[in-house]
């Protein structure tokens, strides 16, 4: 955990007491659930979330407590140079399962079934419109 990303979360945790503001409010105003903005305060966010993750909502957490981020980037390049951080996807057992048709699962018997009943109905409609002398 990086001593520059500590101080970066406790700065924006010191502006948002500072506006009165409650984890919850500003959940509910950026959408950034309230367990990783107070990861953002506690310097820890990158433990939970991907470097490009957690660099956004760095960025949308400050701009919406009306700091000026490229600022923000230039006192803290190292807790922003995280986004270049490689990760590791682990593939287990399960990611190669085989998945359903590319017509999205759309199955052809049933909608052969209903284009057959459209077709009987149109024939009997037509038949009983013939014998009955509409036509």
């Amino acid at each position: 955990m990086s001593e520059e990303l500590k101080r970066l979360g406790h700065s924006l945790q010191t502006k948002r007491k500072e506006l009165n503001l409650s984890l919850k409010e500003i959940e509910n105003a950026t959408s950034i659930r309230s367990s990783y903005l107070q990861a953002i305060e506690e310097g820890t966010v990158t433990e939970y979330l991907s470097g490009i993750y957690a660099q956004g909502f760095i960025k949308q957490y400050a701009t919406f407590l009306g700091l000026d981020v490229d600022q923000l980037v230039r006192e803290n390049p190292a807790a922003f140079r995280m986004a270049g951080e490689k990760h590791e996807f682990a593939y287990g057992i399960g990611t190669l399962e085989v998945r359903g048709s590319m017509g999205g699962g759309v199955k052809w018997l049933p909608n052969l079934l209903w284009a057959g009943l459209a077709a009987v109905v149109l024939v009997a409609a037509w038949l009983f419109a013939k014998f009955v002398g509409l036509f």
